[in-house]
């Protein structure tokens, strides 16, 4: 079965759109405001809502106060939340029951385990002191090895583009992938060619 490919880092219609065409599973919206990829809420908002029904619709968010969450929530144009920060588990546990992709950079902070939280997915990143992801790929033992220790699907993230994301599905065999810059001409502006290539990779593993 083909991989599951989300594309990430989406700030305009056109490129929601085209990730869409090329088959992407999911898309998503990034809602911190400190990153480079920021797409203010409404707009976010505006673009899930034209997109078609079977392609699910993630809001990424870093450390977001509740009462902000549930009121962009509230317009039920996104499927899935993604706690980018460094959300507890109470934090996961409260916004239930949302459906909620929580990320960790890799390897992991002492003390942090995975089975302590309450989601549907976990996305795997590289470990960094910034909030967001990285861009940068690591060492994907880790990600095999987090992989062993839960039933929860995982997402590979950090770094993929056309040029080793198949090595990648070799090394850790995820649920899904998830890609931004690798498939980027700038900061929140996708390489359509980049795009499809990376797409016709994972839908033909």
């Amino acid at each position: 079965m083909s991989v599951r490919v989300k594309i990430c880092g989406l700030t305009n219609r056109a490129d929601a759109f085209a990730a869409v065409d090329h088959g992407a599973d999911a898309v998503g919206f990034v809602l911190f405001e400190h990153s480079k990829r920021f797409i203010p809420a409404d707009d976010a908002v505006r673009i899930a809502r034209e997109l078609p029904p079977y392609v699910q619709r993630v809001a990424v968010s870093v450390n977001m106060p509740p009462a902000q969450l549930r009121a962009i929530d509230a317009s039920r144009a996104f499927d899935v939340w993604q706690l980018h920060g460094s959300e507890s588990r109470g934090d996961c546990a409260a916004l239930r029951p949302r459906r909620l992709i929580k990320a960790f950079g890799l390897p992991l902070l002492a003390g942090v385990e995975p089975g302590d939280y309450d989601a549907d997915a976990f996305l795997l990143d590289k470990l960094s002191a910034e909030f967001g992801g990285t861009g940068a790929a690591f060492d994907w033992t880790l990600a095999r090895q987090f992989q062993i220790k839960t039933d929860r699907p995982c997402i590979l993230s950090g770094g993929l583009n056309a040029d080793n994301v198949r090595a990648a599905l070799d090394a850790v065999r995820p649920y899904a992938v998830d890609v931004c810059s690798g498939v980027e001409e700038s900061y929140g502006r996708k390489d359509l060619g980049k795009l499809q290539r990376f797409i016709e990779l994972c839908k033909t593993y």
